[in-house]
C-alpha cells in the first residue's frame, strides 16, 4: 500500500508522534525499531507515512538522492504537520544556495563563529542564572537558562533586537505547534513574523547589525547583473523580498527553537546523573563528548525528519512507492543497539559516538557547530555558577510543551 493511500476501517495504524517528553524515548519507537523499522505510521496531517528507526536504514535515505526533501514544497506533496506555506520555507539553504548567499549563512554559524565569542556567551549565561537567582527558588532552568541563552545567541548572530525576544520566541511557539490552531491561524501568526523581518530589514542601517543585514545586501547585489554581463554572480538571481523575509524567519525560529530545546532538554538529563556534573566539573575538558553524549540521548523531535520518495524502492526488505512520505526518527536511530553498545546508559565517553542530531552527509545540520560550541559554554558556566544546581523536583515530574514539533521543558523546577 502507497503511503499516500487511506487506511482501511480494520487496519489502524499507530499516530506518530508517540510522546511529548524529552528525558525518554518513546516505547512505541522501541518496538518498531525492534520489530519494524520501516512501519506504515498516520500523521497529524491525516496521511499517512513510513516511519524509519533504524540507524543504517537512516543513513542511507540521508544519503541517496530518491529520497528527496525539496520536492515536498511542492503543491500536492505529502505533508506530516501543518501545510507549507511557501516553498523556500522547507528549503531554505536550496533557496539560498541558488541565490549565491549560503556561503555567508555557513561562514556564520562555522566553527569560529565570530559574532558568538565564547567569553560573551559566558557572560549572557551569567545573566540569565542571576535573574533567576535574584527572583529565588525554586528558580526555571528553561526560562533563564535555556531560552535565555539561546535567544540572546540568535538575536545577536543575527543582527534582531534582544528586547524582541519574548515577542519573537512567542510567534515561534505558535509555528512549531502541531494540531492546536487551524491553518488560518498559523498562516495569519507567520505572517505577522514575516512581515516584522522584512520591514526590520527595509530599514537596515549602512552598517549591518548582523548576519540578516548581510543577507539582505548580498542579496540586492544579486539581483543587479553586472554590467559586463558577465562574471561570477551573473546566472545567479537575488529573492524576493518575500522570500527572502520568509528564509529569515526560518533561521530564527529554526535556530532558537532547536537550540532552546536542546539546552532544557540536555539539562534534565544531565541533572537526573550528580556523578556525570562532578565529573565534568572537575574535568572541564570533558565537556565536549558530554555534550556530544546528550545530543544523543536527548529526544528532541516532536515530529520527524521528513522525505518524498521520487522512485519505487526497496528500504529495509519493505516496498516504497514513489510518492510515498518517509519519516526518520532521529531520536530512535540513536538508541540502536546496533549502533551504540548499551544505548539506554549515558556514557560521557563514548568515543567513537556517531549520532544522527544533526543529520548525515549533504543533509547535515548547519547550526551544528553553534549548538555544540554554545552549548559547552553554556553548561561550564551553569556548573561554574552554580555547584549545588539540581532538580527539585523528580524527573518525571518536569512538565513538557505538548504538541510541539522541537520537544521542549515547560520549565525545568531547581535549587542550588
Amino acid at each position: 500500500m502507497s503511503a499516500s493511500e487511506p487506511s482501511t476501517p480494520d487496519r489502524v495504524l499507530p499516530h506518530y508522534p508517540f510522546s511529548d517528553r524529552g528525558d525518554r524515548l518513546a516505547p512505541e519507537l522501541r518496538h518498531l525499531q525492534a520489530r519494524c523499522p520501516v512501519a506504515k505510521v498516520s500523521t497529524n496531517s491525516g496521511g499517512e507515512a513510513w516511519l524509519v528507526t533504524q540507524y543504517e536504514l537512516a543513513r542511507r535515505v540521508l544519503r541517496e538522492r530518491p529520497f528527496a526533501r525539496s520536492l515536498l514544497a511542492e503543491s500536492g506533496s505529502p505533508s506530516q504537520d501543518a501545510p507549507i506555506l511557501a516553498p523556500e520555507l522547507l528549503d531554505a539553504m536550496g533557496y539560498l544556495q541558488r541565490a549565491g548567499l549560503r556561503d555567508e549563512v555557513l561562514k556564520a554559524l562555522g566553527r569560529d563563529q565570530p559574532e558568538l565569542p565564547p567569553d560573551w556567551v559566558a557572560q549572557i549565561t551569567r545573566e540569565g542564572l542571576k535573574a533567576m537567582v535574584t527572583e529565588g527558588g525554586p528558580g526555571d532552568l528553561q526560562r533563564h537558562f535555556a531560552e535565555w541563552v539561546a535567544a540572546q545567541c540568535m538575536c545577536r548572530l543575527l543582527g534582531l533586537p534582544f528586547e524582541d525576544h519574548q515577542w519573537l520566541a512567542a510567534h515561534a511557539g505558535v509555528d512549531l505547534t502541531m494540531r492546536t490552531y487551524d491553518d488560518e491561524e498559523l498562516a495569519r501568526n507567520w505572517e505577522e513574523i514575516r512581515c516584522y523581518v522584512e520591514e526590520y530589514l527595509a530599514a537596515r542601517p549602512r552598517q549591518p547589525r548582523g548576519l540578516l543585514d548581510r543577507l539582505a545586501d548580498l542579496n540586492a547585489h544579486r539581483g543587479r547583473p553586472s554590467q559586463s554581463g558577465a562574471g561570477p554572480d551573473h546566472h545567479r538571481h537575488g529573492l524576493t523580498d518575500r522570500q527572502l523575509s520568509n528564509v529569515a524567519v526560518v533561521l530564527f525560529i529554526s535556530g532558537y527553537e532547536d537550540f532552546a530545546g536542546f539546552l532544557g532538554v540536555a539539562a534534565v538529563h544531565l541533572l537526573q546523573r550528580p556523578q556525570v556534573v562532578e565529573e565534568v566539573r572537575a574535568h572541564p575538558e570533558r565537556m565536549a563528548r558530554c555534550v556530544e553524549e546528550l545530543l544523543r540521548v536527548g529526544v528532541v523531535l516532536g515530529n520527524a525528519i521528513p522525505r518524498f520518495v521520487t522512485q519505487d524502492t526497496t528500504l529495509g526488505g519493505t516496498e516504497i512507492k514513489q510518492g510515498d512520505l518517509v519519516l526518520l526518527s532521529l531520536d530512535a536511530v540513536n538508541y540502536d543497539p546496533d549502533a551504540f553498545t548499551e544505548p539506554d546508559s549515558f556514557d560521557p565517553s563514548r568515543s567513537p559516538n556517531p549520532h544522527l542530531r544533526f543529520g548525515y552527509g549533504r543533509h547535515h545540520c548547519p547550526g551544528a557547530h553553534l549548538v555544540r560550541r554554545q552549548s559547552e559554554t553554556a553548561f561550564h558556566t551553569l556548573l561554574e555558577m552554580l555547584p549545588g544546581v539540581r532538580l527539585a523536583v523528580p524527573a518525571d515530574q518536569v512538565p513538557w510543551v505538548p504538541n510541539r514539533m522541537a520537544i521542549m521543558p515547560e520549565r525545568i523546577p531547581v535549587t542550588w
